[in-house]
């Protein structure tokens, strides 16, 4: 059976590359500046999702901690909460999964500390329960949603927001914000940037 699937790939990139059109320009530029303000202050960045999210928290932890601090004069101090599976597993089955995130910030957050939650639909009620909390303890939330924001959108002090009803374009494009980041802070981060890194500080080796 011979199967064509032109039409549908089309079709997603058009959805794709339409989506990226309709971006808040003005919503990335305060994202990064609040992460730039992060680094210069020294603050903690805490960043949680599940499934494909939790991923992508993952994926800009590792950028910011290494990609965007390998030889730099400073550093980032990025925290993923979905990273530790001994910790969530634990929560998740003596407490409730709805507390997996609420309680390890109740040990780590500061007053001003960033807290970046993921959620395509905005509606995780584990990652709403810790911007609740972040948001009621001095934390700064923000917001990476999908969809009509849900509650995430409303309840976060500020946020990025991908405007489609797809879960999968949504998280293609969170994926982006992170490298969006990387590509453009490592050019304005003083420091060395690694061998083969460009400006970003990054070995490829894979």
């Amino acid at each position: 059976m011979k199967l064509d699937f032109k039409d549908d790939i089309d079709n997603y990139f058009f959805r794709l590359k339409s989506t990226l059109d309709k971006l808040s320009r003005e919503e990335l530029a305060a994202f990064m500046a609040l992460l730039l303000e992060a680094l210069e202050k020294g603050t903690t960045v805490f960043i949680m999702g599940n499934g494909g999210s939790a991923a992508t928290a993952s994926h800009f932890a590792s950028d910011f901690n290494k990609g965007l601090s390998w030889r730099k004069a400073s550093r980032f101090r990025f925290h993923c909460l979905n990273d530790n599976v001994p910790t969530i597993t634990a929560y998740a089955n003596d407490v409730g999964y709805e507390d997996i995130f609420v309680e390890q910030l109740r040990n780590l957050l500061r007053p001003g500390d960033i807290v970046i939650a993921i959620s395509g639909s905005g509606n995780s009620a584990n990652v709403i329960k810790a911007v609740k909390w972040a948001n009621a303890n001095g934390g700064r939330t923000v917001s990476m949603t999908g969809y009509d924001g849900g509650e995430l959108r409303r309840l976060a002090s500020s946020g990025v927001h991908v405007p489609i009803d797809d879960m999968q374009v949504t998280e293609d494009i969170h994926m982006i914000f992170d490298h969006l980041c990387y590509a453009v802070l490592g050019r304005k981060l003083p420091g060395e940037a690694g061998p083969d890194s460009g400006s970003a500080g990054e070995v490829h080796r894979a």
